[in-house]
This record gives C-alpha cells, structure tokens and sequence, in this order.
C-alpha cells in the first residue's frame, strides 16, 4: 500500500487575497478543471451547444444570487481569476460544475458517506468522512486557509470548490452527488458557496440553518462537531429535509432517504449501486457498533462487496472514459482533534496520510 500526500497549499487573508493565492497555486488544476466540465457537457444527454461562452452564461444566471446572499464568494472567485490567468467568467463556471452537469441523468461520479459519535464509537468521539467518487483525472487539492481573525480551516477541494471541511471550530462535513428534477434559477445559489458559509459557522446547528435555507438539489452534507451534535440535509428544487441520527450513525450515498423525495429520484433508475452501498456501510456499522475508531473506519471505507460499483469503487469498462468514476481519495475526520485523514487514491491501495487545522 503506497502512502500519497496531496499537495497542501496554504491560504490567508481576505477572500481576494486567498482567491489569488489558491488561482496562482492550482493554475492548472483550475484550468484543467474547465476542460472537464465542457467535456462532461458534451456527453450529457441533451441538446444545446456547448462552448465555452455558453456555458459561462449558463453558470451566470447563479451570479446575482450569489452577490447578493455570498458577496465574499465572488471576492474569492474575482481573485481565483487574477491569480489563474482564467477569465472571472469561467472560473466562477467552474465552481458552478456540480449544479452544471450533475442534474443530467448520464452521470458516474458517486459518494458514500458516514458520521457516527456516542455509543457506536469506541471512546465516543465523533468521526465523519466519505470516498470521493469522481474521474479518475479530477483535480484534488487541500487548502489550509487562515483568516484575518485567527480561525481557519481544511478543506478538500475539486472544481474550484470546497466540498469537504474541517474547521478550527472542531465543525466538519461530507457531501454527496443526489439528484432531483430541477427548474429555472430562482434564488438557488450554488452549493460552493453556501457551503462555505455554513462551515465558517460555531456550531452545527448554525451551519444547519444556513444549509436549510440556501440548499436545493444536488447536494446532500453530513455535518458534525466534536461535541457529538450532527445532522444530515437532503434537499430538492423547491425544498429540504434535517436527518437526524438513529443510535448516533448517519450513512448517506446517492439516492434520497426522505420518502416524500422518493418519487422523483433518479438514482434506481441511474445509480443503484447507491442502495446497496449505503446498506452496505451500515451493515459493517452494525457489526462493529460501539468499536468503531477512525482506523476502523478507512477499512470499511476499503470494502469491495459489489465491486466495482462498490463502498470503494473502481473501473467499469463499460463505461465511457469521459464519464468513468473510482474512489478518487478517502477521508475521515475527527472534527474535535482537528485532525483529517486523507487517502489520495482509493482507499484499498492508499495510505492515510495525517493533516490538521492548525499545523
């Protein structure tokens, strides 16, 4: 088993001044970025042109919701521009990815994702964490960003957008791909944004409120905190849903758990290794309920049961290469050490390397 480090690059200051240095650091990852995202458009399902000046036009109809509800978002992304060479068009089209193309059925990019706390862990501590199910070409980096107050925070990053956080606040998320029929942009934000908001929060339950309001579609989080308290938010065009923890364990994979949703999901039709996945995640909490430890944790995020569709994925051949996913990385967190276990790969062949928030 090979241990990989992912690049770590060091962020501070104001929104611009850390948009600038992350645009200036990832260059060609933000470039590359973009690459993928017209290609993913071009093999959705669908007819309409895809170029980049349409694409930018399509992403901008998000542009005025977020100045108006996330205006330091857009500091970050006027920065992330200066520091890349990219135009601000298309690196805010970047960070727009998953609301771009992960509404269209034809998609392979999956997640499988856990909290747990209280009884089911050894010592009771909190651990959250997923397998990142993308291409295997996806850009990954890790921010440590410092903010002029002291606080600051982890952050997995793909697309331009931090999707998984650890913050000073011992507060930490996952995320994952759900998909619902959408409509027309109304006050939808995209998640990179309001995401970001929520993590710079104290508490779960003031990352929660912000996540209710702001989160339509595409996106289910987990979040959790070190002293126990952790929620999960499943949301649709129009709406959201809090899950609460049964026994203290939350598992989440691509499909929608709340039954007033299950109607108009995709995932049998799409993904159903999602439900065999999320099952499976459980099955292997069940057995070692009230043992788990993060150690324990990245080996069930190692499991093949299903393979290759399964907790940790790899190839089908079968699949278009475009639209091919593997477990990307693996990460575990124990948000009250402050501490983020990172496998840069999947998680059967790759080491867990140690990062922390303050160091």
């Amino acid at each position: 088993m090979t241990m990989k480090r992912l690049r770590l690059l060091e962020c501070s200051g104001t929104p611009a001044e850390i948009g600038r240095q992350y645009g200036e650091a990832a260059r060609e990852d933000i470039r590359k970025g973009l690459d993928m995202l017209m290609s993913w458009l071009e093999h959705a399902p669908y007819q309409c042109r895809v170029d980049r000046e349409t694409v930018c036009a399509a992403a901008g109809k998000y542009l005025p919701n977020v100045e108006q509800c996330f205006p330091e978002g857009v500091e970050r992304i006027r920065g992330m521009a200066e520091g890349s060479g990219l135009s601000f068009e298309e690196c805010f089209a970047v960070s727009c990815f998953t609301e771009l193309v992960g509404v269209y059925p034809y998609l392979a990019p999956m997640c499988t994702s856990f909290a747990v706390t209280g009884p089911a862990t050894k010592d009771g501590q909190t651990i959250i964490g997923q397998n990142v199910d993308w291409h295997q070409e996806t850009p990954l980096d890790l921010m440590r960003v410092t903010y002029p107050d002291g606080s600051g925070h982890l952050a997995l990053t793909f697309f331009c957008a931090s999707s998984i956080i650890l913050t000073s606040h011992g507060l930490a998320n996952s995320a994952n791909l759900t998909i619902a029929p959408m409509g027309p942009v109304t006050d939808h934000t995209p998640f990179a944004y309001y995401l970001a908001e929520a993590m710079r929060q104290p508490t779960t339950d003031k990352a929660l409120e912000i996540l209710k309001k702001h989160s339509r579609g595409v996106e289910y989080f987990h979040v959790a905190s070190g002293d126990g308290r952790m929620a999960g938010v499943e949301s649709v065009y129009d709406g959201c849903t809090v899950l609460e923890p049964q026994q203290g364990v939350l598992v989440h994979a691509n499909h929608y758990e709340t039954e007033a949703y299950t109607k108009d999901d995709v995932a049998q039709m799409y993904m159903p290794d999602s439900f065999k996945r999320a099952d499976r995640l459980r099955e292997l909490i069940r057995e070692h309920y009230g043992e788990l430890t993060p150690e324990l944790m990245m080996q069930l995020l190692a499991d093949h049961e299903g393979y290759p569709y399964s907790i940790c994925r790899h190839l089908d051949a079968d699949i278009p290469y475009a639209l091919s996913a593997i477990s990307a990385a693996s990460v575990v967190m124990v948000p009250e050490e402050r501490t983020m276990y990172v496998a840069a790969g999947a998680p059967c062949e790759n080491g867990f390397a140690e990062y922390s928030v303050g160091r």
